[in-house]
């Protein structure tokens, strides 16, 4: 079982935490990449006749090879972002239905992010969720991890008695996925991937000001709409009691463990 360290960083800057981020990848791709080499030098002796040296080669992987993300470290970072919108790196501007001037009266940023996916909104009242996971330590898949992603959104919907569901070819969690003219998306999920470490991951709308959504075409899919937690049950709903649902449902998909 995997360990994560758990960190909720509050309300932060859009650009404070894709930094912060960016810090915590770049030192476990750093970390595999002086495994690696050490894995090799291991090799070359070996290939040589003669024995390693102790303390050479660190702690297997999961996939059994020497010193391959031994020693880094995974993460599950929550935070609540001021207004922003960010553009991914396949996105399109046209998705952008405001310009510069209308963001600024409104008081929302905008960055184009080097994570996959178009356009989103994040605000205060939604629940961001940024796991930095060395994948391989648990499995080289990008596709079995936005999966997994959404299980562990649909998950805590199931917490309140809503029926979440995938739709096909669209990453994330939806609502009614299925049901022509009343699908509704409460979940978007856009990730980055580098050497298998992980960056950028959900944004699950709890209470969050959905006017915002009518500025953009959410993950430019024109025809289904945005929602949130409170919308779907009309209540009030905690910030941290979702919160705690997310870690629990994490650790079960993932088979981690949040410390």
């Amino acid at each position: 079982m995997q360990k994560v360290v758990y960190k909720d960083l509050g309300r932060m800057e859009y650009q404070a935490a894709w930094d912060y981020q960016e810090s915590l990848l770049q030192e476990n791709v750093r970390i595999k990449t002086e495994a690696r080499q050490r894995a090799a030098e291991f090799v070359a002796e070996e290939d040589g006749g003669t024995v390693g040296r102790p303390g050479l080669v660190q702690t297997g992987s999961a996939d059994g090879r020497p010193g391959v993300g031994a020693e880094t470290t995974h993460y599950l970072l929550f935070v609540e972002h001021p207004p922003v919108y960010t553009l991914g790196k396949s996105g399109h501007m046209e998705n952008v239905l405001i310009g510069a001037g209308q963001m600024e009266e409104r008081g929302v940023q905008f960055f184009r992010s080097n994570r996959g996916g178009d356009i989103t909104f994040h605000g205060p009242g939604q629940l961001v969720g940024y796991p930095i996971l060395d994948l391989e330590r648990f499995y080289t898949d990008i596709g079995r991890y936005l999966r997994n992603l959404e299980e562990v959104g649909i998950r805590v919907l199931a917490d309140y008695g809503i029926a979440g569901g995938r739709s096909s070819g669209e990453t994330g969690v939806w609502i009614g996925p299925d049901e022509k003219g009343k699908a509704r998306k409460i979940c978007a999920i856009g990730v980055r991937c580098s050497r298998w470490v992980t960056m950028h991951g959900f944004a699950f709308n709890v209470s969050t000001d959905l006017t915002y959504f009518g500025d953009i075409i959410p993950c430019g899919i024109a025809d289904k709409e945005a929602t949130s937690l409170e919308k779907e049950l009309g209540r009030r709903v905690d910030l941290e009691e979702v919160k705690e649902s997310w870690k629990k449902h994490f650790e079960e998909v993932f088979e981690a463990e949040l410390v």
